[in-house]
């Protein structure tokens, strides 16, 4: 199944004003923008999204580190849990009206939210699957005065899905191109591709980590978020036997659909495979030059398996990574590798962009789910809609 290009109904024919809202495994803090969409309908092809304006809220460090607590499995009272969603819900509200006092837009001018929320946990295998965002959208609708639409994942997973990843949906719509073979690659804390080849329906899945190993390896060791531009990694060189042992995870032998996250790829995962890594002992800076060739090769590998030339169109965070581009387009000599700004949306707006889109597609009765990515029996409407 593809999504077929919406068209626009014949009446309203104005694009309607959506703001999407996101936060990723990098726990970096929320990415909103407010974005002019066309209205939908099932018909031909509809103008493309236009993004009117973007904020990004970092989280404080507080509530970074309390999110970073659930993340990682730490015993938690109901009472913790209940306190950051309300302050998850809260940082997305800031998002909101930032981007409202920047641009004059009054809140009821919106037609929708749509929040994604913080992932706490996320488990798609299993007798008992489930995935878990936080940042209640009650709160976020009553402190902005805008709908919400919200809790995209669980319908998919209800219908036997994954609940990710949902991004591959959204890039079928804008990023295709009818003749050239393209993977878009969002490279956030985990890599996923979504594989639009011409004439053929769009796959994709999690490929693995991207910059989750090498945020939490550079904090570890320095105390820094990230690593800019990949400066410290270039002072290190890629130790063989640990990364050979790093990509013998069965996760990266999978077949699709797949979905990871911080519950597998994470510091805890790192340190096992150092304590067992073959000498030469590595330094800290070859370890974070490591990680960077797992993210590049595994993505590298995965992209190859669909087409042997084409364009790789990256975004988030990993698009700004000046040596982890270096190394995509090493390792796809037959691909050019760029960011999608060169295709008219900024690599920090497409996620939180998607979520508009997908808001968009719930209040119209749309499917925003693809079966064929995430495993689901059927397409369906996702999220919920939390009204003023």
């Amino acid at each position: 199944m593809r999504y077929r290009r919406p068209g626009p109904w014949k009446s309203p024919v104005e694009p309607e004003l959506f703001i999407g809202a996101m936060s990723g495994t990098s726990l970096d803090g929320v990415d909103a923008v407010l974005a002019a969409l066309s209205p939908l309908s099932s018909g031909s092809a509809s103008a493309l999204p236009v993004v009117r304006a973007a904020v990004h809220i970092p989280y404080a460090d507080a509530l970074r580190q309390r999110i970073l607590a659930l993340c990682q499995g730490q015993r938690v009272s109901l009472g913790e849990i209940g306190e950051v969603d309300q302050q998850v819900a809260q940082a997305y509200a800031q998002a909101v009206l930032q981007l409202l006092r920047d641009t004059g837009v009054a809140a009821g001018a919106v037609r929708a939210i749509g929040a994604h929320g913080q992932t706490v946990h996320h488990q798609p295998l299993g007798e008992w699957r489930f995935s878990t965002q936080l940042g209640d959208p009650n709160a976020l609708a009553v402190a902005t005065g805008i709908t919400v639409v919200a809790d995209f994942r669980r319908r998919d997973m209800a219908l036997g899905g994954q609940g990710a990843p949902l991004a591959p949906g959204f890039h079928d719509l804008v990023l295709r191109h009818p003749d050239t073979p393209r993977v878009v690659l969002n490279c956030g804390g985990i890599a996923n591709i979504s594989v639009l080849l011409p004439g053929r329906d769009c796959l994709g899945y999690d490929t693995g980590p991207a910059n989750i190993l090498l945020d939490a390896w550079i904090e570890a060791r320095q105390g820094a978020r990230f690593d800019s531009d990949g400066q410290w990694a270039a002072q290190g060189q890629v130790h063989r036997p640990l990364l050979q042992a790093l990509q013998s995870d069965p996760y990266f032998a999978l077949p699709p659909p797949k979905s990871s996250g911080r519950e597998h790829f994470n510091l805890g995962w790192l340190l096992r495979h150092l304590e067992q890594a073959a000498p030469p002992t590595p330094s800290d800076a070859d370890v974070q030059r490591t990680l960077l060739e797992l993210s590049a090769s595994t993505v590298a590998q995965a992209v190859q398996r669909h087409a042997e030339e084409g364009e790789l169109l990256v975004c988030g965070g990993g698009a700004r990574n000046a040596l982890l581009m270096a190394r995509l387009a090493a390792l796809l000599p037959r691909w050019t590798v760029s960011s999608t700004a060169a295709h008219g949306i900024e690599p920090e707006h497409v996620e939180a962009l998607a979520f508009a889109c997908f808001a968009q597609r719930t209040l119209q009765g749309l499917p925003g789910n693809l079966p064929q990515v995430t495993g689901a029996s059927r397409a369906c409407i996702l999220g919920g809609i939390y009204p003023v």
